[in-house]
């Protein structure tokens, strides 16, 4: 399997692993988005609370350039270490979330 291939294999793996305990209900739905042509990838909570509208990105992770983004993490989970269990290089994995000045202080890719 090639590298790419492995990364939408884990992202998609991962993603489905924390939506799993997340409850759709009548009024909110949780969505799993795996765009593998253009390689988007997020879970997210769509629907109303009475009369409030419920968006929320939950978690995005995009593959650009031969590596992952964590684009945004709203749990208390961490993807980026949950992926390097699964076998991808650190170097492999960009925190996007982070501003880019941050980025080459972290233990991950810069980019």
């Amino acid at each position: 399997m090639d590298k790419i291939a492995y990364f939408r294999e884990c992202i998609q793996t991962l993603l489905t692993h924390y939506a799993k305990d997340d409850i759709s209900t009548d009024d909110v739905e949780v969505q799993l988005i795996f765009d593998t042509q253009r390689d988007h990838y997020q879970w997210l909570n769509v629907g109303w609370q009475q009369f409030e509208r419920i968006y929320r990105c939950i978690i995005h992770f995009d593959i650009k350039n031969g590596k992952i983004w964590l684009q945004q993490n709203l749990t208390d989970q961490n993807p980026a270490e949950d992926l390097v269990n699964m076998g991808i290089p650190k170097d492999d994995i960009v925190l996007g979330l982070q501003p880019p000045y941050k980025r080459p202080y972290t233990e991950y890719g810069v980019a």
